[in-house]
């Protein structure tokens, strides 16, 4: 059997094929396709899918959106390849699976005919495109354009409307140990959390530190580079506080009479706001006064 060359083209007629296509445009008509619905128990998940984990809670809540409104988008599958008058799905298997909680029987789809290579890639960046991956299973995106494919950053950059550099540095997150990895995937810690890691000599011992501390990503940034020999000194973990931030907090704990911190970050403009008290009697006080 003659092993097909490696798409070059990254992305060549990908509007054509992702679930919102436009089915009326002269492109759309010269790919084989038929709008159907199938029961659901014929159409199976893609193995070679990007998508490894799906949010239980995300899929409950579009499971109760089908029950009400029915799946508004089909699904594009292509015919199975190992069992005869089934489908195996390309994109939309997060629908697929919220449609069997939901107990709906058939499923709206369109029928492609495409190979294994063009299944795979397609997969991987129609999840990529619809930001449906978490930092991990994105990265493991791109990896496989590249290995597979043969595909550049620079040309995956291009077609998928990334910067080089956030593909680069979700390429450095798979350097990292597996522990380290599967906090992330958890979402135990942040992609910034994982990038201040990638330079450290002992990556997974400073994430446990960061999980068990609640660091933040300019603290464990600080903590990577001291390689872990400041742990004893939180000052040094700590980046000082600008004079408007110290204010702030002596104004609201003057007026509450109670310890008012504030951790405030730059780069985000998001933070939290840490209320101390010392007393049940100064926590019902603090509640009357939020609840007004």
């Amino acid at each position: 059997m003659t092993k097909k060359p490696m798409r070059r083209n990254l992305g060549r007629g990908l509007s054509t094929l992702l679930a919102d296509v436009d089915l009326g445009s002269s492109k759309a008509q010269n790919q084989p396709y038929a709008d159907k619905t199938v029961p659901i128990e014929k159409l199976h998940a893609n193995p070679d899918q990007p998508r490894r984990y799906f949010s239980e809670s995300d899929l409950e809540d579009l499971a109760s959106s089908i029950q009400a409104k029915g799946i508004i988008q089909p699904l594009i599958v292509r015919p199975n390849p190992n069992i005869i008058n089934e489908y195996q799905i390309v994109a939309g298997e997060r629908r697929w699976r919220a449609a069997q909680m939901a107990q709906v029987h058939d499923i709206p789809v369109i029928i492609r005919e495409l190979d294994d290579t063009e299944v795979l890639e397609l997969g991987i960046i129609e999840n990529i495109q619809r930001a449906d991956l978490n930092a991990v299973e994105e990265a493991v995106g791109y990896r496989q354009l590249m290995d597979r494919f043969g595909h550049t950053q620079e040309k995956m950059a291009e077609a998928l409307g990334k910067s080089r550099s956030h593909i680069a540095n979700l390429l450095r997150l798979l350097t990292l140990p597996d522990e380290v990895i599967t906090y992330l995937k958890e979402g135990k810690i942040s992609a910034g959390h994982a990038r201040a890691l990638v330079p450290a000599s002992n990556p997974a011992a400073l994430a446990r530190t960061v999980i068990n501390k609640g660091l933040n990503v300019r603290q464990t940034e600080v903590l990577a580079k001291s390689g872990g020999k400041q742990l004893s000194q939180k000052r040094q973990l700590q980046p000082p506080k600008d004079a408007d931030t110290r204010a702030i907090e002596n104004d609201l704990s003057a007026q509450l009479r109670m310890k008012v911190s504030i951790d405030h970050r730059h780069s985000s403009g998001k933070g939290e706001l840490k209320i101390s008290y010392s007393t049940l009697e100064e926590l019902d006080a603090l509640c009357q006064l939020l609840s007004r």
